[in-house]
């Protein structure tokens, strides 16, 4: 029979400045719990790092991470009670859902559920929890808490560079550009045409929720200088990024038209009417 691949473990001191003691380990076997060591001192065992094939994505962690939960799934498995399987690489295969295991595997480092504010696979995820047999990030899936104190909401302010290009010139020239700024935080619209009175014969459109600038040919790189204030100073409002995009379309024969699109949030504090 095959014999599992073997890892050194060291223990170290309590303080962790000492190697007391380094053995080989069988990856599969139970790991030797924390020890006394023949002078006194309490020692833990340091381990390298395990990669995990799951579903085609791998992932690197610890055992103390996997064993978190010793009776989960993969308490069993990294604890010697369950079978394991192998890629072609030596990695360990779990055959399940690649990317939500980055999910569990968060879990299992902080024993907190963190999930991106678009998140919408909550039954998939659920599904994943019951296969490894989780029971805290079950419990956790199953009653959820708000993302935010219920006084609070978010607030966003969108980006937008729409450039239009020549197709047949080159090098490729820019016909017009528009930058601009929506949003319902009407003191950051006020801000951008109090303080950017530099753009001002640019100013296009105004609206109740809009600010549009607009650069011809020869001035478009300006559009670039405009662009990376307004970042700058709606990051200084308290607002961070949370994607990007970027769009291509070909509305006439002779112009491509390139949009990008950055989205800003921000929370904020509700108050009574």
């Amino acid at each position: 029979m095959e014999r599992a691949p073997t890892q050194p473990l060291t223990i170290f001191s309590e303080s962790g400045q000492r190697v007391l003691k380094q053995f080989p380990w069988n990856l599969g076997s139970p790991r030797p719990a924390l020890e006394q060591m023949d002078n006194g001192d309490w020692g833990y065992m340091m381990t390298d790092p395990v990669t995990l094939n799951v579903g085609g994505h791998l992932y690197t962690t610890s055992l103390t991470t996997l064993t978190r939960y010793p009776d989960s799934m993969l308490g069993a498995m990294f604890g010697g009670d369950f079978p394991t399987a192998r890629d072609p690489q030596g990695n360990y295969f779990i055959d399940r859902d690649g990317p939500l295991f980055r999910y569990v595997l968060n879990f299992l480092r902080t024993s907190e559920l963190t999930l991106p504010l678009d998140f919408k696979e909550f039954d998939l995820l659920r599904k994943e929890a019951d296969f490894y047999q989780i029971e805290p990030l079950i419990q956790c899936l199953n009653d959820p808490k708000p993302l935010y104190p219920v006084d609070t909401f978010e607030e966003v302010v969108e980006l937008s560079s729409t450039r239009k290009l020549s197709k047949y010139s080159n090098p490729v020239a820019v016909i017009i550009t528009q930058l601009t700024i929506t949003t319902k935080v009407h003191s950051l619209l006020e801000g951008i045409s109090n303080y950017f009175t530099k753009w001002n014969k640019h100013m296009m459109d105004t609206r109740d929720c809009q600010v549009s600038f607009t650069f011809g040919p020869c001035d478009y790189h300006q559009e670039v200088s405009l662009r990376v204030h307004l970042m700058e100073y709606i990051t200084k409002q308290g607002f961070t990024i949370r994607n990007t995009r970027v769009h291509h379309m070909s509305e006439r024969a002779n112009e491509n038209t390139v949009e990008h699109n950055w989205t800003f949030c921000r929370l904020a504090r509700k108050t009574d009417d």
